[in-house]
């Protein structure tokens, strides 16, 4: 006798619960001084609500962590105080009781040595309401470095580091909160 179809479309619907809860973020961004310093952890798979944990080392002084509105996300914003080299693992468990951990260094230096200067071309659609940017290390591990929406399409950045290259890209988001794709990569080499 086969069992009814109900049964099997329970057990379709509750299953994604019990899946997996991964880390994305592999790196985060450098920061500086007295520069507004602003970086965010993805998760993947697994399910709300997510429980984030900072499980050893220290965030730089001045940054604070909060989960999204979702918890899918946390957010690390603030203006660093001290410069130096801060290494820390954080945690996240998915409703399901799996946990994922992942490790990260974030360096502070004590003065911006070199900025990148960033202006795009504003959407041609009406009901933008602002705009974000991405940077990368490499081109496909992205990090949203503004603290906020921008209003402008010009951007500033003052956290890299001698001797790296980072990669830059723009999202357009609309007054729903509806983020555009990424614009083409634009690539900068700190000397």
């Amino acid at each position: 006798m086969k069992p009814p179809l109900i049964a099997l479309l329970l057990f379709a619907f509750v299953f994604p619960c019990w899946a997996s809860v991964a880390i994305t973020t592999t790196t985060l961004p450098d920061g500086v001084v007295g520069t507004p310093f602003s970086a965010a952890i993805d998760t993947t798979s697994g399910c709300t609500p997510f429980k984030w944990a900072l499980v050893s080392g220290k965030l730089p002084s001045g940054i604070a962590e909060t989960a999204s509105s979702a918890t899918t996300v946390l957010d690390l914003s603030g203006t660093p105080t001290v410069a130096g080299t801060y290494s820390f693992t954080v945690s996240v468990e998915g409703c399901g009781g799996h946990v994922s951990e992942k490790s990260y260094t974030v360096v502070i230096e004590a003065a911006a040595n070199h900025v990148v200067d960033l202006s795009w071309d504003p959407s041609t659609s009406s009901n933008i309401t602002g705009y974000n940017i991405y940077r990368s290390p490499n081109g496909s591990t992205w990090t949203r470095i503004n603290a906020s929406l921008l209003a402008s399409t010009v951007y500033t950045d003052s956290t890299v580091v001698d001797n790296t290259t980072y990669y830059y890209a723009a999202t357009a988001v609309d007054v729903e909160g509806v983020e555009s794709s990424k614009s083409a990569t634009v690539e900068a080499k700190i000397p």
